[in-house]
């Protein structure tokens, strides 16, 4: 089976779907939806293969729930293999290099940063009048003693509340928080639920005070990230209190909870039909059982590294009991606010598609105007690139160091590297990556590879070069 013929497939489960709950989805309000509120809920280091609705281990009542009452992507893409990247994606629509983030940041050792040139899905939504927070983790870049680097309130937020890496020294008793420029100190409990804690008070105070005013929230959790912490009682769902593995659940359960408690807060204010939510990770899992049958993990351009949970779930306008096959991703995810909510896309190259046509029950009017693409100087495969059923990757042609933190110095040879050792996957006969089929697709190889070469330019020309600033 062809590509083609494996969208047409899922674009027809979703036509069936959506005619079957009513053609009420198909017409929405438009005033409603300028007003809707924008909940972006992100998980770190969360495998493809962890949650309950994804056929994971983990109990997870509640975003299961948003799955069930909305739209779960199969085939869902982080925008890089590791967070800052990823992150940097989510929040501009275009590939994270053009965005100044090559890989994950170290505030101290580093100048890059989310350039301030960049329009953040934040900045898009403010200035059609919404308030804007962000709420744990951020990892775009904080100012230290060695770099002055913009804060979030520069990228379009109001309020924020934020670790710039992980949550410290783990998730229990976190004492790494900053609110609004100002560090917090030692807080008593489990990052997820301070993180939901911050979330739910800032909706609280501003639907009292702000009934009329839509607003956006960033609610970045921490988890499953390590260094991990759980309560015992959520660890010894999933084995003995001192089991890796089964803290490891228990982070992504103890946020499940924090997540259930977001939604009830939602609820309560009785603003849920009003409210697009998103939930996604940064990246794939670290943990090799958790990525299903895919192959690699974290900080790899193989399937595993890449492949996470997406969900999108806003009832009355996405119709519930959606499984959607069509490749989506992070990078799609301002230009799909902006076509849910009918907001004017900023003025740039964006390197995402509005996936509203398939959410809406206007499938066929959805086209993706450029693969789905990703690099990863570290990774081998260094990049890789996703249209329809098919994966093309390839290696670098140049050396590069071994050194796990990311150096500036490298960029120059980056932007002129090339690539060798090209292969190409049938991911709907082969998600595992096991079988190169070059030679049994060649047109389909070398129209990507040349898509590819051609996507790669693009990003490179825009990319900044941090060792010379």
């Amino acid at each position: 089976m062809n590509a083609n013929n494996h969208a047409a497939i899922g674009r027809c489960f979703v036509i069936a779907t959506m005619l079957a709950v009513g053609l009420a989805f198909a017409h929405p309000n438009t005033a409603d939806a300028a007003k809707a509120n924008v909940v972006m809920l992100l998980a770190d280091d969360l495998g493809y293969r962890d949650v309950g609705c994804y056929d994971g281990p983990v109990q997870t009542p509640n975003i299961d729930s948003l799955a069930a009452g909305g739209a779960r992507f199969t085939d869902f893409y982080s925008g890089c293999a590791v967070c800052s990247p990823s992150r940097a994606t989510l929040m501009t629509g275009r590939h994270h290099i053009r965005a100044g983030v090559y890989s994950w940041i170290q505030d101290e050792q580093q100048k890059s940063h989310l350039l301030l040139r960049e329009i953040t899905l934040a900045e898009v939504l403010k200035s059609a009048g919404y308030a804007t927070a962000h709420i744990g983790k951020w990892h775009l870049g904080l100012p230290s003693e060695n770099h002055d680097k913009p804060t979030p309130d520069q990228h379009g937020f109001d309020h924020w509340f934020a670790t710039w890496n992980n949550a410290s020294p783990s998730h229990r008793n976190p004492d790494n928080f900053i609110r609004n420029g100002k560090p917090v100190g030692k807080l008593d409990g489990y990052s997820c639920q301070l993180v939901a804690d911050e979330a739910i008070g800032w909706m609280k105070q501003h639907v009292e005070t702000n009934v009329d005013q839509p607003f956006f929230v960033n609610v970045w959790f921490h988890e499953p990230h390590a260094p991990i912490a759980a309560p015992k009682d959520r660890t010894t769902k999933y084995g003995k209190p001192d089991d890796k593995g089964a803290i490891y659940s228990g982070t992504i359960d103890n946020t499940d909870d924090a997540i259930g408690r977001l939604l009830r807060t939602i609820d309560q204010l009785g603003i849920r039909e009003d409210t697009l939510i998103i939930y996604a990770s940064d990246n794939g899992s670290y943990r090799t059982d958790r990525v299903g049958n895919l192959r690699g993990r974290k900080g790899v351009n193989w399937e595993g590294g890449i492949r996470v949970p997406g969900i999108f779930h806003w009832p009355g306008r996405i119709a519930p009991q959606q499984v959607l096959t069509d490749p989506a991703g992070l990078v799609d995810v301002l230009p799909t606010v902006c076509g849910l909510l009918e907001l004017e896309k900023p003025s740039v190259h964006l390197d995402g598609s509005d996936l509203s046509p398939l959410l809406v029950n206007r499938a066929d009017a959805f086209v993706r105007h450029q693969p789905l693409f990703w690099h990863l100087q570290r990774s081998s495969p260094i990049v890789a690139m996703r249209d329809g059923n098919f994966s093309l990757v390839a290696s670098r042609d140049y050396e590069m160091s071994t050194h796990n933190l990311f150096q500036e110095a490298w960029i120059p040879r980056i932007k002129e590297g090339g690539y060798r050792d090209f292969e190409l996957y049938d991911l709907f006969n082969d998600p595992g990556q096991t079988t190169n089929v070059a030679k049994q697709y060649p047109d389909v190889f070398n129209r990507m590879k040349q898509r590819l070469l051609e996507i790669n330019a693009s990003i490179m020309k825009d990319a900044t070069d941090w060792h010379l600033r």
